[in-house]
C-alpha cells in the first residue's frame, strides 16, 4: 500500500503574489520525465461553450484557462506543460459524449468541468465509468458528490451551502433590514424545475422550516422558460414578501420584466445563482435591480481580510481578457483549478490511489485565498472549506453584504430604485 500525501498548509502557495500552488515543491522524477523535456499533459475540459448558458460556461473556462497558463509559465506541472482539451456541453447527452471523445480520441487523463449541475451529473458518470479523475470547479447540486465516485473531487460549495446561506438572509439580514420580526415574514419560491434548482430549493425549504419561518409558495417552471406571467400571478395573490428564487442565467431578467409588466414586486428578492451576478443583468433589467440579493461565489467586492489577493485576481483577469470578470464563476473555478493541479504535483502524477490520498490530505485555511475559501476534502470528494457569500446590487455594483467578516458594505432595505 502506497503512504499518504503528506499533509501540509498551502497559505503562502495559494497568495497570488508568490509563486503557483505547489511550484517550489517538484516531485522529482515521479511520473514527469524526471528532468528530462517530456510529453505534455492533455486534460479536458467540458463546459457549455455554445448555446443560452455560453456565457457563463465561457466564464467559468477563463478560470481555469489562467490557473493552466500560470502553472505553465512556471514550468509546467511535474515538469510538463499542460494542454487544456475544449468540450462543448450543451445538455447532459453533449456532456457525456464529450467526457467520452476527450479521454478516448483526444487521450485526456483527466477532465475540468462543468458549470451547470446537470452536465456535471451526467459527465462524471462517464468519467467515474472510465476511471478517470475528474475535478468539478463550479457545480453545485448535492447529488453529484452523494454518490460514493473516488475519482471525483469538487474544490466549490454545495447546494446546501447556498440554501443555508439563503435561510440566513432571511432569518437573520432582512429582519433588521426591513423591519419586520422573524415570525412575520412570508417567504416563497420560485425555482428552475431542474437538479440546479431543485437541490437548492429543497434544502431551503428545509432550512426555513427550521428557523419557522412560513414558506407560503413553492413555484417550479420549466428550464428555459419563456413565460413566468403564472407564477408572478400566485406570487403576487400569495403576498409574497420575500421571494428565493433558484434561476438559470437568463432568468432574472424575464423575471424582472414579468414583475415589472404586471405592477408588483416583493419587498426583497434573494436571488440564488450565476444570472444575479451578471453585471449584464443588472445592465439588460436597469433601475429596478437596484437592492436585489444574491446568494453566489464570492465575488469581487469583498473584505481583503477573508479574500486576500481577490482584487489582484480582477486585475490579471482584466489584462488577459481585455475586460472586468463578468462573475465570481471564473475566479471559483481558477481556485479550483490550482487546488487541483496542487493536488497532482504532490501525488507525484495521475496514479488513483496517490493522487486520492494527495487530495484528502490537502489541507489550505479559510481566508487564505482569493475567494476566501480553504480547501480540505471528505471522504466524498468534497471541499468542505467552500462557501457561498450573500451579496446585493447597491449602486451598480454586487457588493458583498454577508458574512460581517466578509462585507464591505451594510445591507439596504429597498427593491427597485425606480
Amino acid at each position: 500500500m502506497r503512504p499518504a500525501a503528506p499533509r501540509r498548509s498551502l497559505l503562502a502557495a495559494m497568495a497570488l503574489a508568490g509563486a503557483p500552488l505547489g511550484a517550489t515543491a517538484q516531485v522529482a522524477g515521479a511520473q514527469s520525465g524526471g528532468g528530462q523535456a517530456a510529453a505534455e499533459w492533455r486534460f479536458g475540459a467540458i463546459y457549455p461553450l455554445s448555446g443560452a448558458p455560453a456565457l457563463l460556461g465561457d466564464e467559468s473556462f477563463r478560470g481555469l484557462e489562467m490557473a493552466v497558463e500560470e502553472r505553465n509559465a512556471a514550468g509546467g506541472l511535474l515538469n510538463r506543460p499542460i494542454r487544456l482539451l475544449r468540450g462543448d456541453a450543451v445538455d447532459e447527452a453533449a456532456a457525456v459524449g464529450e467526457a467520452r471523445r476527450l479521454t478516448g480520441t483526444e487521450r485526456a487523463t483527466l477532465l475540468f468541468g462543468s458549470y451547470g449541475s446537470s452536465l456535471s451529473f451526467a459527465a462524471t458518470q462517464a468519467s467515474e465509468a472510465g476511471g478517470t479523475p475528474y475535478f468539478e470547479l463550479g457545480a453545485i447540486a448535492d447529488s453529484i458528490t452523494d454518490r460514493g465516485f473516488r475519482n471525483l473531487f469538487r474544490t466549490c460549495p454545495r447546494a446546501g451551502d447556498f440554501a443555508r446561506l439563503a435561510a440566513e438572509a432571511v432569518t437573520r439580514v432582512l429582519p433588521g433590514v426591513l423591519e419586520m420580526p422573524r415570525p412575520a415574514i412570508r417567504a416563497s419560491l420560485l425555482y428552475e424545475d431542474a437538479l440546479y434548482g431543485n437541490s437548492v430549493a429543497e434544502a431551503q425549504v428545509a432550512r426555513l422550516r427550521e428557523a419557522n419561518v412560513e414558506v407560503l409558495e413553492r413555484i417550479p417552471y420549466p428550464p428555459r422558460t419563456n413565460d413566468l406571467s403564472g407564477a408572478v400571478q400566485r406570487l403576487r395573490e400569495a403576498s409574497a414578501e420575500v421571494l428565493l428564487h433558484t434561476a438559470g442565467q437568463n432568468d432574472p431578467i424575464l423575471l424582472f420584466r414579468t414583475m415589472r409588466d404586471g405592477g408588483w414586486r416583493p419587498r426583497m428578492v434573494v436571488g440564488s445563482g450565476a444570472g444575479y451576478s451578471l453585471t449584464d443583468t443588472a445592465r439588460a433589467v436597469g433601475p429596478g435591480f437596484e437592492g436585489v440579493m444574491n446568494v453566489d461565489f464570492p465575488a469581487f467586492a469583498i473584505s481583503d481580510r477573508v479574500a486576500p489577493g481577490n482584487a489582484a485576481f480582477a486585475e490579471a483577469y482584466k489584462r488577459r481578457y481585455g475586460a472586468d470578470p463578468r462573475s465570481g464563476h471564473s475566479l471559483a473555478n481558477y481556485f479550483g483549478a490550482r487546488v487541483a493541479l496542487d493536488g497532482i504535483q504532490r501525488a507525484g502524477g495521475l496514479d488513483k490511489e496517490r493522487l486520492r490520498a494527495a487530495m484528502l490530505a490537502t489541507d489550505i485555511a479559510e481566508g487564505s485565498t482569493p475567494t476566501g475559501w480553504g480547501a480540505a476534502f471528505d471522504e466524498r470528494g468534497q471541499n468542505t472549506r467552500a462557501r457561498p457569500c450573500l451579496m446585493q446590487w447597491q449602486d451598480g455594483r454586487l457588493v458583498t453584504i454577508h458574512p460581517e467578516a466578509a462585507a464591505v458594505a451594510p445591507p439596504r432595505a429597498r427593491l427597485g430604485a425606480d
